[in-house]
């Protein structure tokens, strides 16, 4: 088990701004301050780096301490940034127009590109497909689906789409990705290989 730890510690020093990957080094870490503190004290270092990463991604979200301050000027309201996330969140898995976004908050689709992006430092086009992004990591965290199912749920073309925006976004292929950062399959080819 700790050969395992030390492993992805050494083997994965980017962080991955991934709730259940958070949750599984903080249980694991948990697991080796009995045994090893040196492997649990980089465990927890690994695990800041993984939240303050998220913290920094989604600093944008309404109810973040980056906005509590109010709205940027030029900016969206917080009901509308709300309502647009929620919309975007609820139809992942659909085509989502910048037509659409903008009428739901009673804007023109032009105003609204440029408001969104003063509000988000993104367009609605790249946050949208951060958003895909972030939604097919869990998947493929979560679940043994294929990438190309995964592709389908968050409402990309095709597994090669998926594959595309994801080395674009984090220099790694969805494979490549899931392999490294999914704990079951880690352990199962390690403990594979300790009884060989």
């Amino acid at each position: 088990m700790l050969r395992a730890i030390e492993t992805q510690t050494v083997a994965s020093s980017a962080p991955v701004s991934s709730p259940p990957q958070a949750i599984w080094l903080l249980e694991q870490a948990r697991a080796a301050l009995e045994d090893d503190l040196g492997s649990a004290r980089a465990m927890l270092d690994r695990l800041a780096a993984v939240l303050t990463n998220a913290r920094e991604e989604r600093s944008f979200r309404p109810n973040s301490p980056a906005r509590a301050s109010g709205p940027a000027r030029g900016g969206l309201a917080g009901w509308q940034i709300r309502a647009v996330a929620a919309h975007v969140e609820a139809n992942l898995d659909g085509s989502l127009h910048v037509e659409t976004l903008a009428a739901l908050v009673g804007l023109s689709a032009s105003y609204f590109c440029r408001a969104f992006k003063v509000s988000t430092g993104e367009t609605p086009h790249a946050w949208i497909m951060r958003c895909r992004l972030e939604h097919a990591q869990g998947l493929m965290l979560e679940t043994a689906e294929s990438l190309a199912h995964i592709a389908a749920v968050c409402g990309l073309a095709d597994q090669a789409h998926l594959t595309r925006l994801f080395r674009r976004h984090t220099g790694q292929t969805p494979h490549a990705w899931r392999r490294e950062n999914r704990p079951w399959s880690r352990a199962l080819v390690t403990g594979s290989l300790e009884r060989a």
